[in-house]
């Protein structure tokens, strides 16, 4: 099942990003003093209560016709349109405004919960004035302070407990895996040419179309499901053009996916946008596969696979396991390599390590390399065991999971991969002190 996103909106000022900041535990949007400062949506994962949904910040909207109000408003009509729950952002300090209420028909247009939450509610003065936005018309409202984090816990809840998601609609014992990557790269026409593959073949069943395009087939006999997140629902002249802001749909089919196959333009080579995309791959334990598109460019490009899989490596560091396929939908050239990297990684996403090899794997890497001492106190690894799969997730029971280094981490996870066949896939190491319930 997907994660539920949850959608920030209101008028400029009223601390939405820093609300945001607030709730993700991390200051991810830029809060300034400025009315309009976010202009592109800002996502975040949150955990609270056991539950993990997506968190999206919006920019301001107005009626006012400045140049960037047309574009701002697109973005977060999209988000309205694509949220499981609303949060309605207003400013408890100044009160309501004409902005205000341009909003509040906004959502009453759509069938989506909807919250108001009363930010800058910092003095008693402040929590007063609250049931003046009453007159919204909405049914639920919570007072909270973005800047305090006040309230936060009541709003959560309240959040967590309300978010209605959409089941799956495929068996689960299908694999599935999605294209992801930005507008241009050639996602669609990656789609195009597997199905048109000769070992594969479409289904007579329509796929479904939601979040992105879901297509069932089989290959070699055995069936999966391809998602194509650039699958754009249009609803009129909102969204013409939008592709650059359907980024929500490529969250929720990561999140269906159990392979992300993060596609990168060769004629383009390698921007900053890529590495966020896979990022979020990365941050929601999917296996990944990375494929160099128009690769049949390679020599108006005049550089080698070497090259540009030094390159790869460079910006990509943080997912170095992901196998590398260079291909061309346009030719289909080396179009054959990409099933196999799929299924290999997905198989590597669900292997299980027996406990007694595990242990001496890790016990090894300890002798081997022996953390160094804190305040004249030394980490010590009593037991491993695995937990779980996609991705894989280990126990560690030590004498105390805070002395436990960032690069010790890697090094530990550096060992068991150089013992076990993860590539393609994260892998999650938990450190758990003596006598803490293994989960």
């Amino acid at each position: 099942m997907r994660k539920g996103v949850v959608a920030l909106v209101g008028r400029p000022n009223t601390g939405k990003s820093t609300l945001f900041n607030a709730i993700a535990g991390q200051k991810l949007a830029i809060t300034e003093d400025i009315p309009g400062v976010t202009r592109d949506r800002v996502y975040s994962l949150v955990d609270f209560n056991e539950q993990i949904f997506h968190l999206v910040d919006t920019g301001g909207i107005t009626l006012d016709n400045d140049k960037f109000q047309k574009e701002i408003k697109m973005q977060a009509q999209l988000a309205i349109d694509e949220a499981d729950l609303i949060v309605f952002v207003v400013d408890g300090k100044f009160g309501l405004n004409s902005d205000d209420y341009l909003i509040r028909d906004m959502l009453l247009k759509v069938n989506k919960k909807v919250v108001v939450a009363i930010n800058k509610n910092d003095t008693k003065a402040y929590r007063e004035q609250m049931y003046d936005f009453y007159q919204l018309g909405f049914e639920h409202y919570f007072p909270v302070s973005g800047e305090q984090k006040d309230g936060l816990f009541d709003l959560l809840t309240f959040v967590v407990d309300n978010l209605e998601i959409s089941q799956e609609e495929f068996n689960e014992e299908y694999l599935k895996f999605a294209f992801i990557g930005r507008p241009n790269v050639g996602k669609s026409s990656l789609v195009n040419a597997l199905l048109n593959e000769k070992r594969v073949i479409v289904s007579d069943e329509p796929g479904t179309t939601r979040d992105a395009i879901d297509i069932s087939f089989s290959y070699e006999k055995q069936s999966y499901v391809v998602i194509d997140t650039a699958g754009i629902r249009r609803k009129g002249r909102i969204y013409e053009n939008v592709e650059k802001y359907s980024l929500m749909r490529t969250l929720k089919a990561i999140d269906r996916a159990d392979v992300c196959v993060v596609v990168l333009d060769a004629s383009t080579g390698i921007i900053e946008y890529d590495k966020h995309i896979a990022g979020f791959a990365k941050a929601a334990g999917k296996a990944v596969v990375l494929a160099v598109n128009k690769w049949d460019l390679a020599g108006e490009l005049e550089i080698s696979i070497h090259d540009f899989t030094n390159l790869i490596k460079r910006d990509f560091a943080f997912i170095a396991y992901a196998p590398i396929v260079f291909l061309s939908a346009l030719t289909k050239k080396r179009l054959a390599t990409l099933m196999p990297e799929i299924l290999k990684c997905y198989a590597n996403a669900q292997r299980e390590i027996a406990t007694n090899v595990l242990n001496e794997v890790i016990r090894d890497a300890f002798y081997l390399n022996p953390p160094p001492g804190y305040k004249g106190r030394r980490l010590k690894i009593y037991f491993s065991h695995q937990v779980g799969i996609k991705p894989p997730i280990f126990n560690i029971q030590v004498n105390d999971k805070g002395l436990v280094h960032f690069s010790y981490y890697r090094y530990l996870e550096n060992k068991i991969r150089e013992n076990f066949d993860f590539r393609g896939t994260p892998i999650v190491l938990k450190f758990k002190n003596k006598g803490e319930e293994r989960q």
